[in-house]
């Protein structure tokens, strides 16, 4: 199993040292990956999490890091599709794959907050066709040849998209969701499944066999799906609801019960540390203690 990590993307360690500095001592301590996550409007009637208050934009964010870096992959898990046409996300996606040398992943989900729903004059539903549809397009457009799409939800005219990506068809894509639909889907379609901050370890277990499942039915080879999942870390006190949590010992150990679950990479998300992803956290306080976990638990340590 890979390890990864979060981006500084929420709260008050998401600032432009922190991005550039935390994505060069992440690739410095061998983390395969850096990633990222999309919010873009906290509603003021809204009961959200810490995490979900102030949050910069993942793709500028990741882009910023890669300037700085040479080999960590850098990921977004995930970009709500519904937000934005995928001719648009395609040039970003394309973008950022070149300035990044070949080393952007794609999540993608069909989003949850109605205040974003309506700030973007978007609908997720229905949220297979729509979704399924989304990703004809951008595989056309990250050819880098002549394209050309008519569907229900989206259109492109005879058009061609330079320059392509630096991977050969475009960044991989991966898809959110946790209802079985959902998880199928991204067994059949996609690189792979990306995991939700609120699914259990018993869930992902379940979902890695849904997913790998509706692979073979497609006929393709279920162990090269790709199971991403966001770890949330409560370093210093054991939750048992949280495998990631507790002693040092306890979280690598937290860590193995996810790869005997089938997950192919794991990364620790410091974001949903309310110590670190708060924005009334203590600054230097917060980046002392996303220092200290990122050492701690570094692959190579």
């Amino acid at each position: 199993m890979l390890i990864s990590c979060g981006c500084p993307v929420s709260g008050v360690w998401a600032d432009p040292l922190s991005v550039t500095g935390f994505a060069m001592r992440a690739e410095e301590l061998g983390y395969h990956g850096m990633w990222a996550f999309q919010r873009l409007l906290a509603g003021e009637n809204q009961n959200l999490e810490p995490v979900y208050r102030s949050v910069l934009d993942p793709l500028l964010a990741l882009t910023y890091a890669s300037a700085r870096t040479t080999r960590i992959r850098l990921g977004v898990a995930v970009i709500n599709l519904p937000y934005v046409s995928p001719a648009y996300l395609a040039k970003q996606a394309t973008t950022l794959d070149v300035l990044s040398g070949g080393r952007f992943d794609l999540g993608l989900g069909t989003g949850w907050s109605d205040v974003e729903f309506a700030a973007t004059g978007s609908d997720p539903n229905p949220r297979g066709r729509r979704t399924e549809e989304y990703l004809t397009v951008l595989r056309a457009l990250f050819t880098g040849e002549a394209a050309t799409f008519d569907g229900e939800f989206y259109r492109v005219p005879p058009s061609t998209m330079a320059p392509p990506p630096v991977q050969r068809g475009g960044p991989p894509i991966l898809l959110g969701g946790v209802a079985d639909s959902a998880l199928r889907r991204a067994g059949r379609i996609a690189a792979g499944w990306v995991s939700s901050s609120r699914t259990s370890l018993e869930d992902i277990a379940r979902g890695v066999r849904i997913v790998r499942r509706a692979a073979e039915d497609a006929g393709r080879d279920p162990d090269s799906v790709r199971i991403v999942v966001r770890g949330v870390v409560r370093a210093g006190l054991r939750d048992e609801a949280f495998p990631l949590s507790g002693t040092w010992e306890q979280i690598r150990a937290g860590a193995q019960r996810y790869a005997e679950a089938g997950v192919t990479e794991l990364f620790y998300d410091l974001n949903w540390d309310p110590f670190i992803g708060s924005p009334d956290a203590d600054p230097r306080a917060a980046g002392e203690r996303a220092e200290q976990i990122l050492t701690a638990l570094a692959p190579n340590g």
